[in-house]
Order: C-alpha cells, then sequence, then structure tokens
C-alpha cells in the first residue's frame, strides 16, 4: 500500500469500522437496480423482480470475484488464510464477478419463468453502470493502479483535479489512474447501450453481448497499464501476439506496466478480454443465422410462470359463467311453467 491521503474508513459505529469501499460498491448496486427497475416498467416486470435479482447476484458475485481472484494469487494466501475474508482491502476480480452473476441469474430467472437473454439486456446497462462507479473503490483503497507517469502529465496532458493527481503518488511515485480510465469508458459504453436498446433492429440477447465486447475491449488496453495483474506463464508467440495487439498504446505515449516475472507473461485478464470479444461476436452472427423468429428487443417479455397463474382465474371465470347461464335458465323455466295456462301445466 502507498500513502494513502484518503482514509479508506468512511465512519465507525462502536468497534464496526466502515469502508469507503464497501459503501462505493452499495451505491454500484443501488444504481445498477434502478436503471434495471426502470427499464423493467417497459415491459411491465414487476420491481420485486429485480431486487430479488440483486439480492441473490450481488453476494454471488462478490464470493465469485473473491474466489476467482484468491485463485489465482494463491501463494500470497495459503499462510494467511483469514485474510482470504478481508474483501475490504481490496482483491476481487470483475470477471469473477460476472461469472458468479450470470449463473445465479441463470438459475433466479429460469425458475422465475422469463427467458434469460430478454432479462440480461434490461440488466447489462446496470452492470456497466456498477463497474463505472466501483472502480472508484479502487481509488480510495489507492489500488489497480497504472504504472509511473509524471506529475505534468496528470495535471496538464489529462487535467486532472488535485485530490486525484494526489492520490496517484504512491510512496513518492505518481501512477497513470487506471481506474479512471476504466470508469470513463464505462461511461461512453454506458451511453451507447442506452442508445443501442432503443434501436429496432437490436435482437434479444444482442444489448448484453454489446456490452461484454465494448468492455472487453476497453479492459484490454487499460489492463496492460496496471502494475497488479493476474498473470501466467504461457508460450512467447502468445505474449507476443498480445503484446503486438497492445502497440498502438505506445502511439498514444502509454507504456505498459512493469509485470513481474514470477507472475508470467502474458495477462489472464487481457486474454479472457480477447476471447470474450471473439465470442461474443459470434454468438450474435451464429444466432441470428440458426435460431429461427428471434424476438427483438423491444417485444414484449413474459413470464410462463405468470401466465400460468393468470390462465387458472381466466378458467374459473368461465366455469363460473357457464354456471350462471345454466342457474338462470333454470330460472327462466320456472317462471313460465308458473305463468302457463292451466291445461300447458298439465
Amino acid at each position: 500500500m502507498g500513502t494513502l491521503l484518503l482514509d479508506p474508513i468512511a465512519f465507525s459505529i462502536g468497534g464496526l469500522k466502515v469502508h469507503w469501499y464497501g459503501l462505493i460498491l452499495g451505491c454500484a448496486a443501488l444504481v445498477g437496480l434502478l436503471l434495471a427497475v426502470w427499464e423493467g416498467k417497459r415491459f411491465r416486470i414487476p420491481q420485486e423482480f429485480f431486487m430479488d435479482l440483486l439480492l441473490l447476484g450481488v453476494p454471488s458475485a462478490i464470493v465469485a470475484a473473491r474466489i476467482y481472484y484468491v485463485a489465482f494469487m494463491w501463494d500470497d494466501y495459503k499462510d494467511n488464510f483469514w485474510d482470504v475474508f478481508k474483501i475490504w482491502n481490496g482483491g476481487i476480480a470483475i470477471y469473477g464477478a460476472l461469472i458468479g452473476a450470470i449463473i445465479c441469474a441463470v438459475i433466479f430467472v429460469r425458475r422465475r419463468g422469463y427467458n434469460f437473454w430478454r432479462i440480461a439486456d434490461i440488466c447489462a446497462p446496470s452492470l456497466i453502470v456498477g463497474q463505472m462507479i466501483g472502480r472508484w473503490g479502487n481509488f480510495v483503497n489507492q489500488e489497480a493502479y497504472g504504472g509511473p507517469t509524471t506529475e505534468s502529465f496528470l495535471r496538464d496532458n489529462l487535467h486532472l483535479p488535485s485530490f486525484i493527481v494526489n492520490q496517484m503518488n504512491v510512496q513518492g511515485t505518481f501512477h497513470h489512474p487506471t481506474f479512471l480510465y476504466e470508469s470513463l469508458w464505462n461511461l461512453v459504453g454506458l451511453i451507447l447501450l442506452m442508445i443501442l436498446r432503443r434501436q429496432k433492429f437490436l435482437r434479444a440477447g444482442e444489448l448484453f453481448a454489446s456490452y461484454f465486447i465494448w468492455y472487453s475491449i476497453g479492459r484490454f488496453f487499460i489492463e496492460a497499464l496496471r502494475t497488479d495483474s493476474l498473470a501466467f506463464q504461457g508460450a512467447s508467440w502468445l505474449a507476443s501476439f498480445v503484446n503486438g495487439l497492445w502497440t498502438p498504446m505506445t502511439w498514444l505515449g502509454f507504456e505498459q506496466g512493469y509485470l513481474a516475472p514470477s507472475y508470467g507473461n502474458v495477462r489472464i485478464s487481457q486474454l479472457l478480454a480477447l476471447g470474450i470479444v471473439v465470442a461474443a461476436i459470434i454468438f450474435i452472427i451464429v444466432r441470428r443465422s440458426t435460431v429461427r423468429d428471434l424476438p427483438y428487443y423491444s417485444d414484449p417479455i413474459t413470464s410462463t410462470k405468470v401466465a400460468a397463474a393468470d390462465a387458472l382465474p381466466v378458467m374459473g371465470g368461465a366455469a363460473e359463467s357457464e354456471q350462471a347461464k345454466l342457474s338462470k335458465t333454470e330460472e327462466t323455466t320456472v317462471e313460465e311453467l308458473a305463468e302457463a295456462p292451466e291445461d300447458k301445466k298439465e
């Protein structure tokens, strides 16, 4: 840890210390929920559905993110096992969080009778806004920063305010605010997703795929600036291939952050980002060409379980209506007999 200028502890309640990191993540989740509820109203999806999804999805995401990070950093935790649970000190991987959240969402959404891709589309802006806000937790903790740079680059070239520049001074050396780069990238991505989801050509599942494409492209280029990347020892051709794709960043005056040889030569997040971009593009192409009657994003969203539940009162009402008709017929018959002449009664 460097020279923290911001206190990572927001306030204390007795012996309980409330960290800014947790508050920021909570704020990110809340904003994401509001966005999903707002868009869900267009499709008449009850807000309780998204609240339940959040209550299950956030813990799943945090647990999976921590497992993902610890798995690749096991040597740092095997002798200090209790540190595994200290997530307030940072150390959660966003791709691990996405894996946990998606697994939880697939199970939950299907149990509620909805199509997963339709709900995933609605939640895509929520995911990217959550990441946009959540990165400021790294800022407060003074972590996930990039390689060394100069104060003049931060102040004069990027025109950053002093509170950011000062926090990027880690033990006397200024570093790239990669948290800010990613946060701004996600802000642009949020705007694009909001515009894209109003386009008539968009099919179900494609907004979710677009989110992954946009985020992963940014993550590929920003990740190489960082000095704390998870990595592995890959083939030399693979490392050269990844570094070659990153070359355009050098034209803009950036340099890759230091990667300890003991960690490896290929950054896991970079390689994963490339794989996700390719997989998402193939997903869109193959799905459009093979799935018949692929719904559009703007098409109505229905739950098979809600539809089944609604059908029961309708059927019951029809039965009651038929019974009422029979009763009315019987009453009419009795009245006609009562008013009929005596000879017809016999």
